[in-house]
Protein backbone atom coordinates (compact mmCIF):
# COMPACT_ATOMS: atom_id res chain seq x y z
CA UNK A 1 0.00 0.00 0.00
CA UNK A 2 1.69 3.29 -0.96
CA UNK A 3 1.45 5.97 2.17
CA UNK A 4 -0.58 8.13 -0.85
CA UNK A 5 -3.40 6.00 0.38
CA UNK A 6 -3.16 6.85 4.06
CA UNK A 7 -2.43 10.54 2.92
CA UNK A 8 -5.47 9.97 1.33
CA UNK A 9 -7.22 9.10 3.75
CA UNK A 10 -5.89 11.69 6.01
CA UNK A 11 -7.27 14.92 3.88
CA UNK A 12 -10.66 13.25 3.82
CA UNK A 13 -10.46 13.21 7.24
CA UNK A 14 -10.14 16.51 7.58
CA UNK A 15 -12.17 17.50 4.94
CA UNK A 16 -15.38 15.55 6.00
CA UNK A 17 -14.79 13.88 9.14
CA UNK A 18 -13.65 16.49 11.70
CA UNK A 19 -15.92 18.94 11.44
CA UNK A 20 -18.45 16.56 11.63
CA UNK A 21 -17.45 15.41 15.00
CA UNK A 22 -14.94 18.94 16.24
CA UNK A 23 -17.18 19.19 18.96
CA UNK A 24 -16.06 15.64 20.04
CA UNK A 25 -12.17 16.19 19.47
CA UNK A 26 -11.90 19.78 20.97
CA UNK A 27 -13.20 17.45 24.44
CA UNK A 28 -10.95 14.62 23.77
CA UNK A 29 -7.93 17.09 23.18
CA UNK A 30 -8.10 18.00 27.17
CA UNK A 31 -8.34 14.32 28.47
CA UNK A 32 -9.48 10.77 28.05
CA UNK A 33 -11.58 8.78 30.41
CA UNK A 34 -12.21 5.61 28.14
CA UNK A 35 -14.98 3.05 29.45
CA UNK A 36 -12.65 -0.45 28.66
CA UNK A 37 -8.96 -1.78 28.21
CA UNK A 38 -9.23 -3.68 24.81
CA UNK A 39 -6.56 -6.01 24.80
CA UNK A 40 -6.88 -7.41 21.19
CA UNK A 41 -4.34 -8.46 18.49
CA UNK A 42 -2.30 -6.71 15.77
CA UNK A 43 -3.74 -8.62 13.17
CA UNK A 44 -4.91 -6.00 10.04
CA UNK A 45 -8.25 -7.44 9.95
CA UNK A 46 -9.36 -6.76 13.49
CA UNK A 47 -10.59 -2.82 14.33
CA UNK A 48 -11.94 -2.73 17.60
CA UNK A 49 -13.82 0.53 17.27
CA UNK A 50 -15.44 -0.49 14.10
CA UNK A 51 -16.48 -4.01 16.23
CA UNK A 52 -17.56 -2.29 19.25
CA UNK A 53 -19.40 0.75 17.10
CA UNK A 54 -17.61 2.71 19.69
CA UNK A 55 -16.05 6.85 19.20
CA UNK A 56 -12.67 8.31 19.68
CA UNK A 57 -11.81 8.37 23.65
CA UNK A 58 -13.93 5.32 24.40
CA UNK A 59 -11.58 2.55 24.31
CA UNK A 60 -8.00 2.57 24.93
CA UNK A 61 -6.30 0.01 23.26
CA UNK A 62 -3.53 -2.64 23.50
CA UNK A 63 -2.79 -5.01 20.40
CA UNK A 64 -0.07 -7.18 19.87
CA UNK A 65 -0.07 -10.26 17.99
CA UNK A 66 -1.81 -13.27 20.02
CA UNK A 67 -3.68 -10.63 22.56
CA UNK A 68 -0.61 -12.09 24.52
CA UNK A 69 -0.33 -10.74 28.18
CA UNK A 70 2.37 -12.02 29.67
CA UNK A 71 2.19 -12.84 33.35
CA UNK A 72 3.55 -10.47 35.98
CA UNK A 73 6.72 -9.86 36.14
CA UNK A 74 7.55 -11.53 33.06
CA UNK A 75 8.26 -9.51 30.07
CA UNK A 76 7.77 -6.29 31.70
CA UNK A 77 7.44 -3.61 28.88
CA UNK A 78 4.85 -2.09 26.64
CA UNK A 79 1.51 -4.36 27.17
CA UNK A 80 2.74 -4.40 31.05
CA UNK A 81 2.91 -0.64 31.09
CA UNK A 82 -0.27 -0.48 29.10
CA UNK A 83 -2.58 -2.36 31.16
CA UNK A 84 -0.66 -0.87 34.57
CA UNK A 85 -1.57 2.87 32.99
CA UNK A 86 -5.11 1.92 31.88
CA UNK A 87 -6.08 0.37 35.19
CA UNK A 88 -4.10 1.95 37.61
CA UNK A 89 -3.80 5.41 36.30
CA UNK A 90 -6.98 5.79 33.89
CA UNK A 91 -9.15 3.20 36.54
CA UNK A 92 -10.91 1.73 32.96
CA UNK A 93 -13.76 0.06 34.88
CA UNK A 94 -13.70 -2.67 32.04
CA UNK A 95 -11.00 -5.19 30.42
CA UNK A 96 -11.70 -6.85 27.04
CA UNK A 97 -9.15 -9.56 26.09
CA UNK A 98 -10.50 -10.34 22.39
CA UNK A 99 -9.46 -13.13 20.26
CA UNK A 100 -10.42 -14.11 16.95
CA UNK A 101 -10.69 -17.01 14.06
CA UNK A 102 -7.74 -17.95 11.89
CA UNK A 103 -5.17 -16.62 14.21
CA UNK A 104 -1.76 -16.70 12.75
CA UNK A 105 -0.01 -16.85 16.28
CA UNK A 106 -1.94 -20.08 16.94
CA UNK A 107 -0.56 -21.79 13.86
CA UNK A 108 2.61 -20.47 14.98
CA UNK A 109 2.74 -21.44 18.11
CA UNK A 110 1.66 -24.94 16.75
CA UNK A 111 4.75 -24.72 14.84
CA UNK A 112 7.53 -22.78 16.59
CA UNK A 113 10.37 -24.35 14.26
CA UNK A 114 8.71 -22.99 11.52
CA UNK A 115 9.34 -19.10 12.89
CA UNK A 116 13.72 -19.97 13.72
CA UNK A 117 14.10 -16.92 11.81
CA UNK A 118 12.56 -14.51 14.51
CA UNK A 119 13.27 -14.95 17.94
CA UNK A 120 11.57 -12.22 19.27
CA UNK A 121 7.94 -13.95 18.02
CA UNK A 122 9.34 -17.57 18.96
CA UNK A 123 10.30 -16.01 22.51
CA UNK A 124 6.75 -14.03 22.68
CA UNK A 125 4.92 -17.21 21.25
CA UNK A 126 6.14 -18.97 24.46
CA UNK A 127 3.20 -17.41 26.56
CA UNK A 128 0.38 -18.65 24.43
CA UNK A 129 0.90 -21.95 26.81
CA UNK A 130 0.14 -23.96 23.19
CA UNK A 131 1.31 -27.18 22.90
CA UNK A 132 3.12 -28.29 19.80
CA UNK A 133 1.63 -30.16 17.04
CA UNK A 134 2.53 -32.38 14.22
CA UNK A 135 -0.55 -32.63 12.28
CA UNK A 136 -2.26 -29.79 10.11
CA UNK A 137 -4.81 -28.63 12.29
CA UNK A 138 -8.44 -27.97 11.78
CA UNK A 139 -10.25 -24.69 12.37
CA UNK A 140 -12.36 -25.85 14.69
CA UNK A 141 -9.18 -26.93 16.47
CA UNK A 142 -7.64 -23.47 16.04
CA UNK A 143 -10.89 -22.30 17.25
CA UNK A 144 -10.47 -24.22 20.38
CA UNK A 145 -7.08 -22.99 20.83
CA UNK A 146 -7.82 -19.55 20.34
CA UNK A 147 -10.30 -19.61 23.38
CA UNK A 148 -7.84 -21.41 25.42
CA UNK A 149 -5.67 -18.82 24.71
CA UNK A 150 -8.21 -15.85 25.98
CA UNK A 151 -8.54 -17.84 29.24
CA UNK A 152 -4.92 -18.07 29.46
CA UNK A 153 -4.57 -14.25 28.87
CA UNK A 154 -6.97 -13.69 31.42
CA UNK A 155 -5.61 -15.76 34.21
CA UNK A 156 -2.15 -13.72 33.09
CA UNK A 157 -3.81 -10.61 33.86
CA UNK A 158 -4.92 -11.22 37.22
CA UNK A 159 -1.20 -11.65 38.17
CA UNK A 160 -0.69 -7.88 37.33
CA UNK A 161 -0.65 -5.66 40.28
CA UNK A 162 -2.70 -3.01 39.51
CA UNK A 163 -5.65 -5.43 38.06
CA UNK A 164 -5.34 -7.69 41.30
CA UNK A 165 -5.62 -4.82 43.32
CA UNK A 166 -8.34 -3.49 41.12
CA UNK A 167 -10.64 -7.22 41.54
CA UNK A 168 -9.42 -7.07 44.91
CA UNK A 169 -11.54 -3.39 45.33
CA UNK A 170 -14.74 -4.84 43.20
CA UNK A 171 -14.23 -2.07 40.80
CA UNK A 172 -12.79 -4.20 37.80
CA UNK A 173 -14.63 -6.18 35.07
CA UNK A 174 -12.65 -8.77 32.95
CA UNK A 175 -14.33 -10.48 29.68
CA UNK A 176 -12.96 -12.65 27.34
CA UNK A 177 -14.00 -12.79 23.87
CA UNK A 178 -13.84 -14.24 19.99
CA UNK A 179 -14.13 -12.02 17.46
CA UNK A 180 -15.32 -14.78 14.41
CA UNK A 181 -14.18 -12.35 11.08
CA UNK A 182 -16.33 -14.47 9.09
CA UNK A 183 -19.37 -14.25 9.80
CA UNK A 184 -19.01 -11.10 12.02
CA UNK A 185 -19.98 -12.54 15.24
CA UNK A 186 -18.67 -12.82 18.98
CA UNK A 187 -18.48 -15.36 21.55
CA UNK A 188 -17.98 -14.75 24.95
CA UNK A 189 -16.77 -16.82 27.63
CA UNK A 190 -19.45 -17.74 30.44
CA UNK A 191 -16.51 -18.56 33.68
CA UNK A 192 -19.98 -20.73 35.03
CA UNK A 193 -20.18 -23.51 31.68
CA UNK A 194 -16.35 -22.44 30.96
CA UNK A 195 -17.39 -22.03 27.24
CA UNK A 196 -18.03 -19.34 25.20
CA UNK A 197 -21.25 -18.14 24.15
CA UNK A 198 -22.95 -15.82 21.58
CA UNK A 199 -23.70 -12.79 24.00
CA UNK A 200 -27.39 -12.91 24.92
Amino acid sequence: MAVDKLLGGISRFQKHVYPRHQDLFERLALGQRPDALFITCADSRIDPCLLTQTKPGELFICRVIGNVVPPYPDAIGGVSATIEYAVGVLEVPTVIVCGHTDCGVMKGALNPDALTDYPNVTNWLRYTDVAQRTAEPTAEFLLELTEHNVVAQLRNLRTHPAVAARLRNGDLAMYGWVYHIGSGTVTAYDEESKTFLAPS
